[in-house]
């Protein structure tokens, strides 16, 4: 299979909430192919659908190693009490990366291939990257969350960007 082409922020794919996936057919298997061979690359920690164009609740991880995906996620838990604040950064908006700040903790549930329940959880970088691919499902992307200032530099250099 080819790697799917990324969509770059001003796609309007990127703003629309995706789809719930009620059928796991042919065309299911196949994004999720396309989701785990383009994440499986140096640099890159996760992908959702509709990064890759398809407007469906799916999205893969490669966090340290571990690549995995998950299909209808929902993210059901985030620490409360615990946050991260580190520079984080998106396939969609290239090259650049401004700091996020992210609960330290993330619970998502969802299902696999079979329609079995599916839970991936974990701290840190797993917790950020569960945080924004579940963001991207709802037409957010990590701009979405800056504080003002950060946003407002984040927007500027985004127009001067060359993508």
């Amino acid at each position: 299979m080819a790697i799917r082409d990324i969509r770059i922020i001003g796609d309007p794919v990127l703003r629309t909430p995706c789809e719930w996936i009620t059928d796991i057919d042919e065309r299911v298997k196949s994004l999720v192919e396309d989701l785990l061979e383009g994440v499986d690359m140096e640099g890159r920690a996760g992908l959702a659908a509709n990064q890759i164009g398809v407007g469906l609740r799916a999205f893969s991880w490669n966090i340290e190693g571990d690549i995995g995906y998950v299909l209808n996620p929902r993210l059901v838990e985030v620490s409360e009490d615990e946050y991260q604040d580190g520079d984080e950064g998106c396939l969609s908006v290239p090259g650049l990366w401004f700091p996020t700040e992210r609960a330290w903790y993330a619970r998502v549930e969802g299902i696999d291939l079979d329609g079995k329940p599916v839970v991936v959880e974990g701290e840190e970088l797993m917790a950020r990257c569960l945080q924004h691919e579940t963001d991207h499902l709802e037409g957010m992307v990590y701009i979405d969350r800056l504080d003002r200032a950060t946003r407002k530099r984040a927007l500027k250099a985004i127009r001067e960007s060359e993508f």
